[in-house]
This record gives C-alpha cells, structure tokens and sequence, in this order.
C-alpha cells in the first residue's frame, strides 16, 4: 500500500520522498558536525524508531517527551514517534529543571530523549517521577539508569511503517511558552502539519525543492518546527540545523559557509544582526526569503536588514495553538511596522471585550480561524474554552485594522493601557525609541504617577559603547517628534538586558513588577 493512503503526516512528510525518487536527496545536515541525514535515511530510521518503540513497549497514544537539540536525532524521533502512533512532546532546551518536572509530570510521558549537554538540567527532575520508565540519552555515555540511543535503536530488527492515523487525531503535543505562568500541553492533529504547509508554506513563504532553510528558531517552537521541518519537507528540501545558541557570530558564519536562500529569524536577533552588521559589514548568503515572527518586528531593524542584505523580511503573527504564522507581510508587499494581512486559509477578526467586532481603525483582540487550530489544552478545560470559542481561537494580542486592510500590532491584551482614556500601544512607543541610533532594544510598560495615572515608562538596553548620559532627554524629543507628544514615556530606565522567554519574547510582567 503507498504511505499516502494514511493520515499519517509521516506518510507524507517522509515517506512520499522515498517513493518519489528523492530518497538521495538530503534533508537535514547540521552546521559544524559534517553529519546530514537523506529522505530515505530518515525514512528508515524513523522506522526503526517506530519498532523500538514496541520492543520498550511504548504503545499508541502513549506520550515520549523530546528534550533534544536541533540534530539529526531529532527527526528521526518525531517521526518515528508518529509512525508508532505515539505522540512526542518537544520541550524547550533552555528550562529550568523545576518546569521540566511539571511538564514531565502533566504530559506524564513514559519516554524521555535527551540530548547528552541537557542530561544534568533534567537529571533531578526523574528521580522520583512516577511515569518516566525509560531515558535515552543522545551523544556520548549514558548515565547510569539510562540507554544510549544507538542501544535504542538496536532493538528494532527492521523498521515499522507508519500506523494508519486518522487525520482529526492527536500527533504531537507543544507546550506554549507564553510569557507567564506555566506552559500549557498544547494538542495538535495529524493534518495540521500539511495545513501549515499548505497555506504560510506554499502560499507566502513559497519554499521550494532546491531551497536551503536555515531557521535560527529551534524545533522545539512551534514557529522553528515548522521553518525547519515542515516546510522543507513539504517539499523536498533541505534544512541546514544548528544545536548552538544563535548568537549574530554564529549566524553570520552560518549564512556565509551553509549559503541558505531562506532565514527564519526573530525580532530579536534580527536587531543585534544588524548592529553586528553596522560594524562588520552583510553576510554573502544567497538570500531570497527571509521571514520574522515570535513578536512584532520593529520597522527600524526591517529596513535596516533589507539595507544590508537587499532581502525583505516577512514580518507576520503566528501562535502555538495555530501552529504557525497566519497573518503576515508577503514577497513584494512589505510594509515594515505592520503584521500584513490574512494568509490564504485563515480568517481573523478583531473585537472588543464584549465579543463585538471592532471598527477600522479601532483596537480589538484578534481572533483567527484555520485548519490548523489546535483541538485543545492538556488538562486544562477552563483555559480550553476560554480560548477555543467554536471555530476561532482568541490570539490574546491587540491589534489595529487600517483602512487598507493591513492589521497593526498593539500589544498582548495584557500589555495594552490607556493614557488619558486613550489606548497606547507598547509595541508603537518601543518602535519609536528603537528608532534612535543610540537604542538596541526597548520595551515600555505601564506606570503610576503621583497621582495614580498609568503612564508610558521605558526599559531601554543601549548600543555597545553608547553612554547613558543624556539619553533619557533625548528619547523622550525622539518619541514626541515620531508618533506624538502624548506617547512619549515619562520615565526612562537604561538596563543591560530585557527579561524574555526562552523563545525571545519579552516578558513585560516582570518590568511592570519593577515599574
């Protein structure tokens, strides 16, 4: 039978290769080890996943929990796990050992895959977990209590093929970052992939077969997943993969040697690649597409990249329950310091507190509806129905609608204050100041006066080797003259570092901890 009469999206993403003639064709090599992984080596391996997975008897639906760096083991895993109908859980690599333990515990995983370097972090986290029952470790010696995954992979004599999934059940599971509290199981089906492919991939990334995608974003986020693996893989691609933190060093070496035609950054690292390029000059990749996502990308790095590089940035708005990007700009329609429009298959609204839709021009929180929503919270029913109303999850973003239709980000509903019965926008005022020469990142939260009014206030992280004297005067003049007098930020804190998530993502409750 051909794999493509299974749901099963390894059918597609993995298997189809093979069967299309380019089992040769390498998906996956990684950056600095010399080690690359070909459609039909993935295939087999990821059989073989499957199979050892009976032998340790991890059954369907059982959930295997994925603390594994951006290596070649890592797609053999994921899709091998869905092969076997078990469901892998990827975890964020740069936790606490604490979180790892919640997520370890709430998933109530049976398997855990860890990468060697990560081993100590979880370590404490297993000693008495009642679900755990097996720990493979990746690269070098496992540790006592654990097997190495080539021990792993011996027990399987030949490889499995991939269970006949239905389409509406779970796959995989991602654990939303969010920017408080603990991360929430997030439920994802097996025709969610191919949904994400079919619309972002194809329609505005337009990845092709002959493209290299490097994706600065890891795997274990839904945006880096996506950039990484399904987009790629939709098509025959393939997929350049870094373990290391992406630092502008390490990315500039990696456009330079790898030569990939598709970045996929965050607004964060883009704004220290082009102060790292100010200084250093472009990197000499074969740039055609390069996208954003993660949080709003500040009109002054879009501009200043494409300056550099002479390539766009998409910039658009994605999520871990929608799985990926679903609003955003599109080749040759670029308007930096806006999120674009609707990608082909979603639709978004934006409405108010009572549920109304907001007028042009108005403030609103945007709800999307597409294929691939997820179908709910782990554990988790309050939440569930509080975000998943029918067919259209609700964003917790703020966002304006121009008249041309393009949609403005404004902040998370949690962000969002109003100065003298007016919203401000946190996201406006940051872009403001980031527009100074003198100015790396901002993020601007609200504050009380002397009379208990809610006021803009500023955490400022200043260029290497700009002095702080003088700048508060100078950025209060800057924001007035660019977005208006009433905007600007009556204070103004000069830091070293912005709080954020392990995805990049500020964490503006902190700094209203400290406001």
């Amino acid at each position: 039978m051909s794999s493509l009469a299974s749901a099963n999206a390894a059918s597609y993403f993995v298997d189809r290769h093979v069967e299309e003639g380019r089992g040769d064709k390498v998906a996956f090599r990684e950056y600095g080890s010399g080690r690359s992984l070909t459609y039909g080596a993935l295939a087999d391996a990821s059989g073989r996943v499957a199979t050892a997975f009976a032998a340790h008897g991890v059954v369907p639906e059982q959930r295997v929990a994925m603390l594994v760096l951006d290596t070649i083991e890592f797609p053999q895993i994921f899709w091998g796990a869905l092969k076997a109908g078990v469901i892998p859980v990827p975890l964020n690599t740069l936790l606490a050992t604490s979180v790892y333990d919640a997520i370890l515990r709430d998933s109530r995983a049976t398997t855990l895959f860890v990468s060697d370097v990560l081993y100590d972090t979880v370590a404490p986290a297993l000693a008495d977990n009642p679900f755990v029952k097996t720990v493979v470790v990746i690269g070098g010696a496992a540790p006592d209590g654990t097997i190495s995954y080539q021990t792993f992979l011996d027990t399987a004599d030949a490889p499995t093929v991939a269970f006949d999934a239905n389409a509406d059940e779970v796959a995989f599971w991602l654990y939303s970052s969010g920017s408080t509290g603990q991360p929430k199981g997030v439920h994802h089906i097996h025709s969610s992939l191919k949904a994400t492919a079919d619309t972002y991939g194809a329609q505005v990334l337009g990845v092709r077969e002959d493209d290299v995608v490097f994706s600065a974003a890891k795997f274990f986020f839904a945006y880096g997943l996506g950039n990484a693996m399904t987009f790629p893989m939709a098509v025959g691609a393939t997929t350049v993969l870094f373990a290391g933190r992406p630092t502008p060093d390490s990315v500039v070496d990696i456009l330079n040697t790898e030569q990939p035609t598709v970045f996929c950054g965050v607004p964060t690292l883009y704004a220290a690649l082009v102060a790292y390029m100010d200084k250093n000059g472009a990197a000499s990749a074969p740039l055609r597409r390069c996208i954003s996502a993660g949080e709003a990308l500040p009109e002054d790095v879009g501009t200043r990249w494409e300056k550099h590089t002479g390539v766009e940035i998409l910039d658009g708005v994605g999520s871990t329950e929608m799985l990926h990007i679903f609003l955003s700009n599109r080749p040759g329609d670029v308007v930096y310091g806006t999120s674009g429009v609707a990608v082909p298959g979603y639709a978004v609204r934006l409405v108010d507190e009572a549920g109304q839709d907001v007028a042009t021009g108005e403030v609103g929180e945007l709800l999307v509806q597409g294929d691939s929503a997820a179908s709910c919270y782990w554990n988790q029913r309050a939440k569930t129905r509080t975000t998943f109303e029918g067919t259209w999850t609700r964003t917790g973003d703020k966002y304006e609608c121009r008249d041309d239709g393009r949609f403005v980000y404004c902040g998370r509903t949690d962000d969002m204050f109003k100065v003298s019965g007016i919203w401000v926008s946190p996201f406006e005022v940051e872009s403001a100041i980031i527009s100074h020469a003198d100015v790396l990142e901002a993020a601007v939260v609200a504050a009380r006066d002397d009379d208990g009014l809610e006021k803009p206030k500023a955490f400022v992280v200043l260029n290497a080797g700009v002095s702080p004297d003088g700048i508060e005067a100078a950025l209060k003049e800057h924001v007035k003259t660019k977005i208006g007098k009433w905007k600007y930020p009556r204070w103004i804190a000069c830091v070293d570092e912005l709080p954020k998530t392990a995805t990049g993502k500020i964490q503006r409750f902190k700094l209203r901890e400290d406001a």
